[in-house]
């Protein structure tokens, strides 16, 4: 860095001299310095203006808290590590209000305050679950789960046009793919003979995630006749696959290829049948739907044509300052149908919780907000009807922000 000298030149101008910062701390400031010189040095300044520390002059205070982002794996093990059943939870608080003697804390007992060793007791109601409704009878879901075994969809959609990608994973694909067709045909989805596997070759397997992907892509726009409707792709690890998010960006932002990715570990009829039920809603097909929704005899939406729709942003975590966030709106299709949606999505500034581009005038003529996309697409596929109620549930709003959101959003929705 540029070090400025004391007193100045012939020309009055201050001196300035290159240092390192190693010299700097040994030579300038009389600071020893035993095993750092090669290390990196300890950003402590503004981006304009750095100020480096050496290493070894800094100590870690602990127990701080990490706010940057968690690596898939890092979060799925955070989330195993505290799922705790409700009794588990209960045990825990009662054993910690016994242990810590809170009851018995002088300055509580001073200010009034009495802690009860026994749990609030509230009323509760269990409402019963919605009858739902698959391609044959209805079925009434038990403790908050059903399966899709024996059962055919309400719209099954048809598998054709498709390949088989796979990054290096051990797996039987030609089992795999009739395992496919088998179940499939139970549940009514067509799947046809895929048009062929791409593997990847070895000398790629070492490669970066990006070159693993562009190489894939490569092959399969070399292979294949045209653009294919779908692509099932292949993983060798389960949780946290480097290649899956280049992958998808690839196929979904630049070609609008559906892709479904599996990791075959354990593949037996329950994981192909709810890989199918994926594919199924991927490539616009209905899984189940409401009993109550086919015999149309919901308030409000069932009488007169409506539009639902679902708004929410999301952010970078706290650490990342600069990722941009992401407004997301699903709007319902179809009326009378309230199971099938079609997304919205939109960049915006970081850390903007108001979605800014509901509106957005290009022109004196022209719109290309999130609003007028929703609206055309609900009056495309509802037999050119007009929504004549449009009900809203946006997510992600704190009370504080509530009015502004509603203020700033519902003027948007409004033009």
């Amino acid at each position: 860095f540029t070090l400025k000298q004391k007193g100045r030149d012939a020309d009055g101008e201050v001196q300035t001299t290159e240092v390192t910062v190693y010299d700097y701390f040994v030579n300038h400031r009389n600071i020893e310095l035993r095993y750092s010189a090669d290390l990196p040095c300890i950003n402590v300044g503004k981006p304009k203006r750095p100020t480096y520390f050496p290493i070894e002059l800094c100590s870690l205070v602990s127990l701080q808290r990490y706010t940057k982002s968690l690596s898939t794996f890092q979060r799925s093990s955070l989330v195993e590590k505290s799922r705790q059943k409700p009794q588990e939870r209960m045990q825990v608080l009662s054993n910690a209000l016994k242990i810590n003697k809170y009851d018995a804390e002088p300055l509580l007992r001073s200010c009034g305050i009495s802690i009860s060793s026994n749990f609030t007791q509230i009323e509760g109601r269990v409402l019963p679950p919605p009858k739902l409704k698959t391609g044959g009878d209805d079925f009434v879901p038990r403790n908050g789960r059903w399966n899709f075994n024996n059962k055919r969809l309400v719209d099954p959609s048809k598998i054709e046009r498709w390949a088989v990608v796979n990054f290096s994973a051990r797996c039987n694909i030609q089992g795999l793919v009739s395992d496919l067709i088998k179940c499939g045909k139970m549940k009514g989805i067509i799947v046809e003979d895929p048009f062929d596997v791409f593997e990847e070759s070895p000398q790629v397997r070492r490669a970066p995630p990006l070159v693993r992907v562009e190489k894939m892509f490569e092959q399969v726009q070399s292979k294949l006749p045209g653009a294919p409707k779908f692509l099932l792709c292949l993983l060798p690890e389960r949780k946290n696959c480097d290649v899956y998010g280049p992958w998808k960006r690839k196929n979904l932002a630049e070609y609008g290829i559906v892709t479904q990715c599996i990791a075959p570990t354990r593949v037996n009829d329950q994981y192909i049948t709810n890989v199918l039920l994926k594919i199924n809603a991927k490539l616009g097909g209905l899984n189940s739907m409401l009993t109550v929704e086919h015999s149309p005899s919901i308030p409000m939406v069932s009488k007169v044509p409506t539009i639902i729709l679902g708004m929410d942003v999301s952010h970078g975590s706290p650490g990342q300052s600069d990722v941009p966030s992401i407004a997301a709106v699903v709007s319902s299709r179809q009326w009378p149908s309230i199971s099938r949606y079609r997304a919205s999505v939109r960049t915006q500034s970081p850390k903007v919780e108001m979605i800014d581009n509901l509106f957005k005038r290009v022109s004196d003529t022209e719109d290309e907000g999130i609003m007028r996309e929703a609206l055309l697409d609900f009056y495309a596929s509802s037999g050119k009807r007009k929504p004549e109620h449009i009900i809203i549930f946006r997510d992600g709003v704190s009370e504080s922000q509530f009015n502004q959101v509603l203020n700033v959003e519902l003027e948007q929705i409004i033009e």
